[in-house]
Formats: structure tokens, C-alpha cells, sequence
């Protein structure tokens, strides 16, 4: 199904609404009786009345449905909570909240009512293209919840008809081409975390890495990208030492994805974007406790959210060199297994010692950025669930980071910032580099448990080969327990949206 979002009343004659959604502030209702009306006088009495007793205070993402009654020409009106001064994330948070009463509702033809004073705060503060932009993702992106596999499989629930609908005399004209961007914008972003969690979410039975080879090729096909799988033996005769170690241990072999968005020929410039790609992680011979393991089927959220970014980046066309790199393997305990005590050579030449086999994305993604050095990239990113150590630092609120180069850092924070998905940079002190020195080899792949977030980050940047990089732990932040926003239980999609705000806007 495919969902049509729009800006202003359209002029079909007879048109039903299954719901109406209006934001409401604090200070909107303690204004008591207004010269412009909220919805309708009646129903306005009633939400007022609400308020009076306590029961609706508005506060932010509070949701109050209350039954129209005939009253308007819609069945229910959500009211939702929002803070004056608006921002790109209370109006995704907002958006999201009406979402999931629309869903208890089964609503599917809706209409979002914005109110004078937010068109007001959207046009001087953060713009109405990003406030256009981030309220259609809330909508869309707290509805999209992973699709389990029965045998009597139903639908998942969907919107089919939603308009943007301005009131008051704020809605100038000029305004309709900046609301339609942003909703263009908004509606590829979503699609581009969309797939980025629908493989995230996928069993480790069915996502092996020759499967993701398979969808990072229907994905290069779709929009006419150059991509390079290179399997074992082609990885052999390229010297990923790292890559194969790990893969070895498991019946379905390692590849190496690369693809190639070339958007600006004549640039020397070209940015590496890298995501790790263990389409399971046992932990190999280091093996991982029972517990909790079925979630490493999201150990590739790194590789997709990459494959995401680069779903949008093709759309949007930008003018911009990207290398999308997918390093992916099955780290499994067997006869063959890769062991701790091993030492590896990996593609770049140097030597690692394993100290644990459950360090292994570390391994994948060094052998990954030698890859998109190789092939002309100039800056790099990285992205992984790579340590359980960033969630006991920042638990599920934020991606950690490491780098070696603070303005590109300042590039990716901000786009982050744009996206509405936290980044904390963790310090990379000479005295982190120290703990993964080795007596066997150039390099061990731990440090050990103290500081385990940026040694392993600091690893990887060794890799970089001095070239400006970041890294960014998603490891708490790509898989949920439970929803919160526009974010649901499993996985979330993160970093898709800062990845294409950091490639699409150059500053």
C-alpha cells in the first residue's frame, strides 16, 4: 500500500475522514475562549472541560481521542500534547503518538491540523520544509513495527490518505512548496528506515550473508548503482584476512558488498560509509551466554542502515562521491572456527592477534575500510553494533562515537542533530591505544572490558589509515526492548536519516 500525504484541503466532493489530529498547547487552552477556534465549538468546550478537571493537560505526546458525535465531518479528533517553540523532535514525538491512536482507531484517511501559532513557530525557527519533513516521518515511522512470520499472516496496519491541513491566516500561499518538500523528504527518509528494519528484523535462518549480498543487489538494480560482491575466494585473493577469520567457522560464507553512488565524477572526494554486517553472532568460540542471543540477528544494523542511507541518497541524486562498503559474516562456533591465540593478517597488511572471537565485528569492518580506501574514499564513517560496553555507558539513549578528526565529527553530529538521533563522542586518549597493543602481532582485538567502547572503536580506527574517520557504536540504539516515539520494539533503523543528512547537506 502505498500511503499519499499532501498539503491543504483537497476539493474531492463527499470526502470521509476516519480521523482528524490537532496539536494543542498548554498555554492554547488556558487562553479559555479564543477568537480562533481549536476545532469546533462544542467539542473545544469539551476539551476545555478536560482540562479544567486535569484530565488533558497537554503535555508533551499526551494523546486525548474524544468522539465527534456527528459534530464534524471526521469520526474521532485526536488531540495530542505538544510545547510551544516547537522543534524538529517534539514534532516527530507529537506525530507519532497521534500515529499510534490512529492505529488503536484502524483510521486510515486522516487529516493533521496545524494550528496558526505552530506555523508561526515552525517558519522562524526551524524552517517548514524540516517541520513538514519531521512530522511525516513521526506519522509513518511509529507505524512501521516488525511484521512477525505466521502461518495466518495479517497485514501490517497502514495509512492510505493523510493531509496537512494549515489554519488560520498563517498559511500564505508561498508556504505550499516548502510543505510539499519537506513532505517528499520525509516520505524517502521513511522508506530508507524502513527497509533498514525490515532486514535488521530479518531471522538469521533467512539473512544469511549471501541473502544480504542478494538484497544490497536488488537495491543497486532498483536505482542503477555499480556493486561488487566479493566472495571467499575473491576475498582471499584480496588478502581480507579479517573477514574470512571470521566466516570461516560457518557453512554460509563471508562476502564483501561495495557499492559505488557516483553523483559528482569530477570530485576527488569521495565518502566511505561502512557497516558491519554479521548477519549472526554467536560470539564463535568465545561463545555468548544463551540468554538475549536470538537479538543478534540485528548484528548487521550497521550494514543496514548503510544500505538505507544509500536507498535514499539515490533518490535525492546529490551532488556527492559515496562508497558504500558491507562487509558481512556468520560468526559461528565449529571445527573450523577461528580461534583466540590466532594471529590474523588483514587486507591492509597488518597482523591482529584474537584474544576473543566475540571481538569479531572489529575485524569485519578493518578489513572494510581498507576495502573503501582502495576504491577512492577519502573520508570515512563507520557504523556498528559493535560493543555491549556502549550500552552500559549511554544504555539505549544514544550512539557512541569515536574519531580521529573533530571537524568531521562536528559534520556528523550535526547531521544527527538534524535527524533527531543522539550521538555522544567518547574520548580517544593515547592511553586507550596502548590496551590493544600486542606481544604476538601489530594489534590484539580487545582491550579488555574497561573502556571496551573505545578501544574497540580505536581498533578500527587504526584501519583509517590517518585519514579523517568516525565511528559510531549503534549497539544500544539499533535494537529495543519495548517502543518509545517513533521508534519500535526490535529494530529501529538508526542512523539512516543522520547518514543522508550528513551526505544530502553539505555545510
Amino acid at each position: 500500500m502505498t500511503v499519499r500525504f499532501t498539503y491543504g484541503v483537497r476539493s474531492e466532493a463527499n470526502q470521509s475522514l476516519d480521523a482528524i489530529i490537532r496539536f494543542v498547547s498548554r498555554e492554547e487552552l488556558e487562553q479559555g475562549e479564543a477568537d480562533q477556534p481549536i476545532v469546533q465549538p462544542q467539542i473545544d468546550e469539551a476539551l476545555r472541560s478536560l482540562f479544567a478537571k486535569g484530565l488533558f493537560k497537554a503535555d508533551a505526546e499526551q494523546v486525548k481521542v474524544i468522539a465527534t458525535l456527528g459534530l464534524y465531518p471526521a469520526a474521532h479528533i485526536i488531540f495530542v500534547g505538544y510545547e510551544q517553540g516547537v522543534t524538529a523532535t517534539g514534532l516527530r514525538l507529537a506525530a507519532a503518538a497521534a500515529a499510534k491512536s490512529l492505529k488503536q482507531l484502524q483510521a486510515q484517511s486522516v487529516h493533521l491540523l496545524l494550528p496558526e501559532l505552530l506555523i508561526k513557530d515552525a517558519a522562524a525557527g526551524l524552517g517548514i520544509e524540516h517541520a513538514a519533513q519531521a512530522l511525516t516521518e513521526g506519522l509513518l515511522l511509529a507505524l512501521h513495527v516488525r511484521q512477525p512470520l505466521k502461518r495466518e499472516q495479517s497485514e501490517r496496519f497502514e495509512l492510505k490518505d493523510v493531509a496537512l491541513v494549515p489554519q488560520g491566516d498563517a498559511a500564505a500561499a508561498s508556504d505550499a512548496s516548502a510543505w510539499e518538500h519537506g513532505i517528499a523528504k520525509g516520505l524517502l527518509y521513511a522508506e530508507g528506515v524502513k527497509l533498514a528494519r525490515d532486514l535488521t528484523n530479518l531471522p538469521g535462518n533467512d539473512l544469511t550473508p549471501e541473502r544480504l549480498a542478494y538484497h544490497a543487489e536488488e537495491l543497486a538494480r532498483e536505482h542503477d548503482l555499480e556493486i561488487e560482491v566479493i566472495d571467499e575466494w575473491s576475498a582471499a585473493d584480496q588478502r581480507m584476512g579479517g573477514l574470512l577469520a571470521v566466516g570461516q567457522g560457518s557453512v554460509n560464507p563471508p562476502r564483501m558488498i561495495v557499492i559505488h553512488y557516483k553523483g559528482d565524477p569530477n570530485s576527488n572526494e569521495t565518502w566511505g560509509l561502512i557497516g558491519k554486517g554479521i548477519t549472526f553472532d554467536t560470539g564463535g568460540i568465545s561463545l555468548k551466554r544463551a540468554e538475549g542471543m536470538q537479538e543478534m540477528i540485528s548484528d548487521m544494523g550497521g550494514a543496514a542502515a548503510v544500505l538505507g542511507a544509500i536507498r535514499v541518497i539515490a533518490e535525492l541524486k546529490p551532488a556527492v562521491n559515496v562508497i558504500a562498503v558491507i562487509p558481512t559474516a556468520e560468526n559461528m562456533p565449529s571445527d573450523r572456527a577461528f580461534k583466540p591465540g590466532d594471529v590474523l593478517t588483514m587486507m591492509s597488511g597488518h597482523t591482529v592477534e584474537v584474544v576473543n572471537t566475540d571481538a569479531e565485528g572489529r575485524l569485519v569492518l578493518a578489513d572494510g575500510l581498507t576495502t573503501a580506501i582502495t576504491r577512492g574514499a577519502t573520508k570515512l564513517v563507520d557504523v556498528a553494533t559493535l560493543t555491549g560496553a556502549v550500552l552500559v555507558a549511554l544504555g539505549s539513549e544514544a550512539t557512541g562515537a569515536v574519531t580521529n578528526n573533530d571537524a568531521l565529527f562536528k559534520q556528523v553530529h550535526d547531521a544527527s542533530e538534524r535527524a533527531g538521533e543522539r550521538i555522544w563522542q567518547l574520548p580517544a586518549y593515547s592511553e586507550f591505544k596502548k590496551k590493544i597493543k600486542s606481544d604476538a602481532a601489530d594489534l590484539k582485538n580487545s582491550g579488555g572490558r574497561y573502556g571496551g567502547t573505545i578501544t574497540g572503536g580505536l581498533f578500527i580506527g587504526h584501519f583509517a589509515e590517518g585519514l579523517p574517520w568516525v565511528h559510531l557504536d549503534i549497539a544500544g540504539t539499533s535494537w529495543l526492548e519495548s517502543s518509545r516515539g517513533w521508534e519500535p520494539k526490535g529494530a529501529t533503523g538508526v542512523m539512516v536519516r543522520t547518514l543522508v543528512e550528513l551526505i544530502v547537506h553539505q555545510e
